[in-house]
């Protein structure tokens, strides 16, 4: 158990004076709580979801229905914990009878995603108030043209890699 010094002393992993909400792609990485195995499981390389996996993917793409300036790039849902580029567009043009759409920073979307998502899951398996995500989640903000294709192919490798993933409990570092 954290004493409260450890807590109150918790550093951000944001970047400072960075606006979030600003149009850009964004590398997001989620982790399920204690790193559980809840979403399937990787099958010669293959990813195979179960139920709750098939509510991240089917909530992921939520995100751009209910968002208009929300566009997804690459994802893959592991056993537990999710990889994706996510991209907010450049919507803020408003006509002179248009207002531009206030867009949510990239912390509120994943907000929404692990809102929506932990609910459904949570009702699935009968637990209403369960945990499904840990607190935080990694986040980086892509840059340049290499970039992309890089992150890109490295989501798409993750099942390929799932043995020598950091997320894989043969690799997990124990507090």
């Amino acid at each position: 158990m954290r004493d409260k010094n450890q807590i109150l002393n918790r550093h951000s992993i944001r970047l400072k004076e960075y606006d979030y909400s600003q149009a850009g792609a964004y590398f997001v990485t989620l982790c399920t709580k204690n790193r559980k195995f809840i979403l399937g499981d990787t099958i010669d390389g293959i990813m195979q979801l179960n139920n709750s996996g098939l509510i991240i993917a089917e909530t992921w793409q939520w995100l751009s229905e209910q968002y208009p300036y929300v566009e997804l790039d690459t994802c893959v849902v592991m056993p537990n914990h999710f990889h994706a580029i996510i991209l907010i567009l450049d919507d803020r043009r408003g006509g002179s009878r248009t207002a531009p759409t206030m867009r949510k920073p990239l912390g509120r979307l994943i907000g929404a995603f692990k809102t929506v998502s932990t609910k459904q899951i949570n009702a699935l398996r009968g637990a209403p108030g369960q945990l499904v995500w840990q607190r935080n989640y990694y986040e980086h903000v892509i840059c340049n043209e290499i970039d992309p294709e890089e992150t890109r192919e490295y989501i798409q490798n993750n099942p390929l890699k799932w043995l020598e993933d950091e997320n894989h409990p043969a690799n997990v570092r124990k507090p």
